[in-house]
């Protein structure tokens, strides 16, 4: 494993996510290598955090640049580039880089250095942060901790609890469809609320 990577408290943003591009610590781990992909601006006031980049957004170095994005955007009301503009909107994924397929198919998990290591130092040189949207299981437990649910549907059933700091979704992949149909409150209670939410930060 490569060396971790010394954060100074004088560092700024900028320096912080300079670090956080050039990291390697898993690179023994990566299947196609290190390539961070992560958006922070000093004056963003919504943040999204998701699960980590898959082939395609590796590929293009894009984040959320495939269906899931498309499905994203659709949830949250806004256009490409609203989504786009770091000045107004941070991506922060639990993992920054594609970290390969389990056997039994599937994108692996984030890898486990990848949060702890990174995303307090981006996250509190952001200071116009209002909203967290934490997409998924694996955003969910590193930022709710003990206050997630012991599943992804209760915690998204108990979503009002996490308000005013943070929104918790599904993941918007093909993968949630069936999930989705299951689970109407979902569209019926929570997506109004972002949207009138993002609305407003926007």
């Amino acid at each position: 494993m490569a060396d971790t990577p010394i954060i100074k408290s004088s560092d700024s943003l900028s320096q912080v996510a300079a670090m956080a591009r050039a990291c390697t610590v898993c690179a023994a781990h990566l299947p196609l290598g290190p390539r961070p992909v992560f958006r922070v601006s000093e004056t963003a006031r919504l943040m999204i955090v998701g699960q980590a980049p898959g082939t395609k957004v590796h590929e293009s170095g894009i984040p959320w640049n495939d269906p899931s994005g498309d499905r994203l955007r659709d949830w949250l009301d806004i256009d490409t580039d609203t989504f786009y503009d770091e000045c107004r909107i941070a991506i922060v994924p639990s993992g920054f880089c594609y970290p390969g397929r389990l056997k039994r198919g599937g994108d692996a998990p984030p890898r486990p250095e990848c949060a702890p290591l990174w995303h307090d130092p981006l996250v509190s040189r952001m200071p116009k942060i209002e909203l967290t949207l934490l997409v998924g299981q694996y955003a969910q437990a590193y930022y709710l901790g003990k206050a997630k649910k012991k599943t992804l549907t209760e915690t998204v059933r108990c979503w009002r609890e996490y308000l005013p700091d943070y929104i918790v979704t599904p993941h918007p992949s093909w993968r949630s469809q069936n999930w989705l149909k299951k689970n109407p409150f979902f569209a019926d209670e929570v997506i109004p609320d972002l949207r009138t939410r993002v609305k407003a930060l926007m």
